[in-house]
């Protein structure tokens, strides 16, 4: 286990594939074009070509005047054989046009069977990425389930038999909405939830946490481990947001009618009707103002008294209720639960942050291989006593990313554009800045150009190569550019940058930013000259 805020990139080495050509097949989403980019980085194509398209072997030949050819295998599409075929020749690449009987996404081609007969084929990903419901149903119903490191196939964990969903640490919030933060509008239900939710909260033993990105296992469930010991349990009188609070409390007449004493986890119950998690004694609203200390009566004199909320006479319409100071006895790393601050450390929002958090990489006990990450105070132990371990670093079944890995088709490439993704249509933001979460520095500015993209890129074949068969993927289309060393990406430019066009940050673990760089570096290299860079920035795509 290390921690580390710099990033050192390899040096460039010399691809062996260099001297080939090279060629993408592009298409989008609800069209009937598919587009191939051939280029050679060595050799300027020449202006007289000749394309010949075989639909049954799925080849498509280019020959040049010379008497050269470059054979390209064609993807699984439905391909119009009567429509023409379009060539066009530029200074660095040729560019070849074919008609789809349908476009690539269309419902109809993911119901096809495009396979081989022989061929073993996966379960489909259609659905990819799963939901985390999906994945809790599939690994619940395994009668015991290990994880294992993906790099060297090295047993993780003890069996594991219970998955729960990661419940939500916005606690505040969510109590703020539902109930209100005004005084007369039941807020002291809404800290009081908030100090019950902090002392409960805490990994356990045998049960493992999901979210979109990682599961949390618990840190007695990990094998070959061990992690210093959590200090500073004393206890202090805690006070939420640093400030003093006074809230409302049933008078001791009252603490009998169906109230759960302070002390207690207070019961939870889904609401049929807009599926809220809400106190289960709480569903009146009597029963809300009789655990506010507020009773209907007095709350009605206020509304007769007072045109505005919280006015400096409200004690008057309480005179008969005492008011209670919160003094909630709350462990030292329970007061940080108070903040929200936790996640798994992939892409966390500035919400997610703490100064009084930090991130600690969690490698393989074997190979050393980034395989997690834990949240930690000064005393470097599990601040929940628990580790993120992320799903495109670990494997739920030996051997790793076989067939019944449920885990299989994660990569961190994809669960950054799905996420991605869910910022641009949640946030309505095209813009990002990547930052290290360690050190906050920038790593990383990227624009979404197109989420709604497919292709396939490789190297042509020799002309005694057998035919490959290919199939398209979904990618995001996007631009970047790389903080490899401090004079990439000037401080004040990036922040005038993301300031002028309102961009999102995410703070990831620094490994992981240069593992995603190098991979939009390389899908960048299979793009010619001319379509490599834009505005300043470098073209590339992620696979989604």
């Amino acid at each position: 286990m290390s921690s580390s805020s710099e990033i050192v990139f390899p040096a460039s080495t010399e691809n062996p594939n260099s001297s080939k050509w090279r060629f993408t097949w592009e298409a989008q989403s609800h069209t009937s074009t598919l587009r191939l980019i051939l280029f050679n980085p060595n050799i300027k194509p020449c202006t007289e070509i000749t394309v010949n398209l075989s639909v049954e072997k799925s080849l498509l030949t280019v020959c040049f005047v010379e008497g050269d050819s470059v054979r390209v295998p064609v993807p699984r599409v439905l391909i119009d054989p009567e429509a023409p075929v379009h060539c066009r020749v530029f200074d660095d690449h040729v560019e070849v046009k074919l008609s789809l009987l349908l476009p690539v996404d269309h419902p109809l081609i993911s119901g096809l069977d495009l396979s081989e007969p022989e061929e073993e084929k996966p379960d489909s990903d259609t659905f990819f990425p799963f939901s985390v419901n999906y994945e809790i149903k599939k690994l619940s119903a395994m009668e015991e389930v290990h994880f294992y490191c993906r790099s060297c196939s090295t047993k993780l964990t003890k069996g594991i038999r219970l998955f729960n969903e990661m419940p939500s640490v916005d606690w505040q919030d969510v109590a703020d909405n539902w109930f209100g933060t005004c005084c007369c509008s039941f807020g002291g239900i809404s800290e009081q939830l908030v100090m019950q939710f902090a002392k409960s909260y805490s990994c356990t033993t045998g049960v493992c946490l999901i979210t979109g990105a990682s599961v949390i296992i618990c840190k007695e469930d990990l094998v070959g481990c061990e992690f210093p010991e959590l200090k500073g349990d004393q206890t202090y009188d805690s006070q939420v947001n640093s400030a003093k609070v006074t809230s409302l409390r049933p008078c001791p007449e009252e603490e009998n009618n169906g109230v759960k004493p302070n002390n207690e986890v207070v019961e939870m119950m889904i609401d049929g009707d807009s599926s809220t998690c809400i106190p289960s004694k709480l569903k009146d609203e009597d029963k809300m103002k009789s655990l506010a200390g507020i009773s209907s009566e007095a709350n009605c004199d206020t509304k007769s008294h007072n045109t505005g909320c919280c006015t400096n006479n409200l004690s008057e319409s309480f005179s008969k209720e005492k008011e209670y100071e919160m003094n909630t006895e709350l462990l030292d790393k329970q007061k940080i639960f108070l903040k929200g601050c936790l996640g798994d450390a992939f892409m966390l929002r500035h919400s997610n942050l703490s100064k009084d958090v930090k991130w600690i990489e969690f490698l393989c006990p074997k190979c050393s291989s980034l395989i997690g990450a834990y949240p930690c105070s000064s005393d470097k132990a599990p601040l929940d006593d628990g580790v993120r371990l992320y799903k495109f670093n670990i494997s739920t079944c030996l051997p790793v990313r076989g067939l019944n890995d449920l885990f299989r088709e994660y990569t961190l490439e994809r669960m950054f554009s799905r996420q991605l993704l869910e910022a641009a249509q949640d946030e309505l933001t095209f813009r990002t800045v990547v930052r290290d979460i360690h050190t906050k520095r920038a790593l990383s500015q990227i624009v979404l150009l197109n989420p709604n993209a497919w292709c396939y890129s490789g190297y042509c074949m020799h002309n005694m190569e057998p035919v490959t068969k290919i199939n398209m993927y979904p990618v995001v289309k996007l631009l970047f550019s790389a903080n490899i060393n401090d004079t990439e990406l000037e401080p004040r430019n990036v922040e005038e940058w993301a300031t002028k066009n309102q961009a999102d940050e995410v703070f990831m673990l620094p490994s992981q930013v240069k593992e995603l760089i190098t991979n939009l570096e390389m899908a960048n290299t299979m793009l010619p000259p001319s379509h490599m860079l834009l505005q300043g920035f470098s073209m590339s795509s992620l696979k989604r």
